[in-house]
């Protein structure tokens, strides 16, 4: 569907003229009509959360793959970085799971609430910088971080609308998975899935960071559909 059929599908007609005014100054079609569909559920998206995309559907199709190849249910599952919940509200619905999501912006877990109320799921929020506020221990951590290096050429329409916080990273980008893997040994019970979502350019050095980090693993990557590394499995199962 195309962004002016978008408009019309989503917005009341006395409204649609000024929506695609909105739409040719530059505003993205997700943030005007005020949701996307994201695997099937209807997640409301504003400019304090980063739109959901395709890329990351990938990710959670082929992690609950994964989970239902070599889990029992139930499980634990954190999201860290959730930004509109998107992912937790999806495993929620697909698995028997227990689902913590968490982000760093307190404007964001606003978005993401309204979406676990909209979706009528039980997702338990936390603002924290990562593993800050996290307790206890899961078997599934599920990540897509900031990961976008500063200097790195990027659409204006994801420069100029989308939040900085949810896009860019230091370290070439690689930052927040390094700070990830310091830390996530405390968080992990014995048996483990770990998945992020990456920049296409990113799998070797996150590959090794993982062996840098943790010990008796498994990590493979995976491509979008645009057949690009996109995504990045650590296993210790």
């Amino acid at each position: 569907m195309d962004a002016i059929a978008y408009i019309k599908k989503y917005v009341i007609e006395e409204k649609q003229e000024e929506a695609i005014k909105r739409l040719e100054a530059g505003e993205p079609v997700q943030y005007i009509v005020g949701n996307v569909d994201f695997y099937g559920s209807l997640i409301t998206v504003n400019p304090s959360v980063l739109i959901p995309r395709f890329e990351t559907e990938g990710l959670v199709e082929q992690t609950i793959k994964k989970i239902k190849e070599h889990f029992l249910l139930p499980i634990d599952i954190l999201d860290l970085c959730t930004g509109s919940g998107c992912i937790a509200i999806t495993l929620k619905k697909k698995l028997n799971a227990n689902v913590v999501a968490s982000d760093i912006s307190a404007e964001a877990l606003k978005v993401a609430k309204m979406n676990v109320m909209q979706n009528k799921v039980d997702v338990t929020l936390v603002q924290s910088d990562l593993f800050e506020h996290i307790q206890n221990q899961f078997d599934i951590i599920i990540a897509n971080p900031p990961y976008i290096a500063y200097e790195e050429e990027i659409d204006d329409i994801v420069k100029n609308n989308e939040p900085p916080l949810a896009l860019y990273a230091d370290h070439n980008g690689l930052y927040f998975y390094e700070e990830i893997l310091k830390q996530i040994s405390d968080y992990l019970k014995e048996k483990y899935l770990i998945a992020f979502e990456i920049g296409y350019q990113q799998a070797e050095p996150i590959q090794r960071l993982a062996y840098q980090y943790l010990e008796d693993i498994k990590v493979t990557i995976g491509k979008d559909l645009q057949g690009k590394d996109r995504y990045l499995w650590i296993e210790h199962i």
